[in-house]
């Protein structure tokens, strides 16, 4: 080790491989981003880097040389216990595995008080023996940030259940998938390295890269984002009535309540980002069932309503369109009821709604030539609903089946009555809507019960007037 005057480095013979040694000691602990000082077995200071300076504020030239911390780096009352823990590294066998971290006070220059965390290690000669003692350190609480931040990001990264995170460099390319993020997208995390997110995530994808570059430029949302992204490569995807069919990782579309953080290099100059880490929650499964559970409460709500102004017509025919004109709200654009003649087997545009639709439309009381296999016609043929879809590239479907050029998607629902038929209630939906699924049916059934009802109860009026 060397003494008081040799400063710059370990004591040595003399020569220009060596003094290019020490000076490249002195370079390598001067640029040290942690604080280190090294005493020999004497205890007299042998090595004080420029951290070290900082941190203290005790320059090199007034530490090296000293014996012992006690009076200037720490308080006499703490020296003896502090460099009895300095030295226990001499009398340790073996100081290469896990040397634990200790932590005593030191003093600075200007009288202030620091805890700092620090490793020892034992410096060794050539013939094994201990000749003295490195110590480096740092402020206890900077170290303790630093492990709760290795720490949180362990736990996010590995044993994390409930949040999925995934880490993206500056160009948006995925470069860490946890476990819990891999199974909320379908993948498995191998899949997602390196790949951006256009390869993964179809609608929705224009939000998501929004909020990761808005964190990227500093600015993150302030408030967790809820985002619907559909997934490219899911193994469940929805048929043409936009129902989902089962899949290995559930539902195609997952709502994702959504957060952004930033990723900056803390010792770094440049203010340029490492990247930026998306935090999610899947909320799928909560979200479809509060949606349902308030459509169904309006739909009831509308079953009431209607039944409620039902019951002042005098007409039932104006009570079955009542139940047209409140089941249209939300559900449908429009609606057509056609009865079964008792005169032929062709239906007879009885009623619709909105009043007038356009070109396609049949006139009330008139005959509407359904072509063969028209839903309408499969609907009363088989006594049960039928949903149909045309899709915007089928641009003459709509008049081909006698609607409104608008519609795109069909739901035509028998109506039932004392065991007959009496005739189909048709809804249809735009192309700016989806296609009616099951609960959609099962509403519409709803809503048939009603209008047959009236229906079957004007026949029995007008039989027997």
């Amino acid at each position: 080790m060397t003494t008081h005057s040799e400063v710059s480095g370990p004591v040595s013979a003399p020569g220009r491989a060596t003094t290019t040694d020490d000076r490249l000691l002195a370079a390598l602990l001067d640029g040290m981003e942690a604080a280190l000082f090294a005493v020999d077995a004497t205890g007299r200071i042998t090595h004080w880097n420029r951290k070290a300076e900082r941190m203290l504020g005790w320059p090199r030239e007034q530490a090296v040389g000293r014996v012992g911390l006690g009076g200037w780096a720490v308080r006499e009352a703490d020296a003896a216990d502090v460099m009895d823990r300095l030295m226990a590294a001499l009398r340790s066998p073996d100081d290469g595995g896990g040397r634990p971290f200790q932590e005593f006070p030191l003093v600075r220059k200007d009288g202030g008080r620091l805890l700092v965390r620090a490793k020892t290690t034992a410096v060794r000669g050539p013939d094994g023996r201990p000749t003295g003692v490195y110590c480096a350190f740092g402020e206890a609480q900077a170290q303790l940030d630093l492990e709760r931040n290795l720490a949180l990001s362990e736990a996010l990264l590995g044993e994390c259940d409930s949040w999925g995170a995934v880490l993206l460099d500056a160009d948006l390319r995925t470069v860490a998938v946890n476990d819990a993020a891999a199974e909320a997208l379908g993948v498995t995390p191998v899949d997602m390295l390196g790949e951006p997110l256009g390869e993964f995530f179809g609608a929705g994808l224009d939000e998501l890269e929004s909020g990761l570059e808005q964190a990227l430029a500093g600015q993150p949302p302030t408030a967790p984002v809820e985002l619907w992204l559909t997934l490219l490569d899911d193994g469940s995807r929805e048929d043409a009535f936009g129902e989902l069919r089962s899949g290995p990782s559930g539902d195609a579309r997952r709502c994702l309540v959504s957060g952004f953080l930033r990723l900056g290099a803390p010792a770094a100059p440049d203010p340029a980002p490492l990247g930026v880490a998306w935090v999610f929650q899947d909320v799928t499964r909560a979200r479809r069932q509060a949606r349902g559970a308030a459509r169904r409460r309006f739909r009831d709500e509308q079953l009431a309503r209607a039944g409620r102004a039902a019951a002042e017509c005098e007409d039932p025919l104006e009570a079955a369109v009542l139940h047209l004109h409140y089941a249209l709200a939300g559900f449908a654009d429009h609606a057509l009821l056609d009865t079964v003649s008792p005169r032929a087997a062709n239906l007879v545009r009885t009623a619709e709604s909105p009043a007038a639709f356009g070109t396609a439309s049949a006139a009330r009381g008139v005959a509407v030539r359904y072509r063969q296999g028209h839903p309408a016609l499969q609907a009363l043929e088989r006594g049960m609903a039928v949903r149909a879809t045309g899709g915007v590239s089928r641009s003459s479907w709509a008049v081909e089946h006698r609607w409104p050029r608008d519609a795109e998607h069909a739901l035509c629902v028998v109506l039932r009555s004392r065991g007959r038929s009496l005739g189909v209630l048709t809804f249809l939906r735009g192309a700016s809507r989806r296609p009616f699924d099951r609960a959609d049916a099962a509403y519409g059934e709803d809503v048939a019960l009603r209008v047959a009802a009236a229906i079957d109860l004007h026949g029995v009026l007008g039989a027997g007037a």
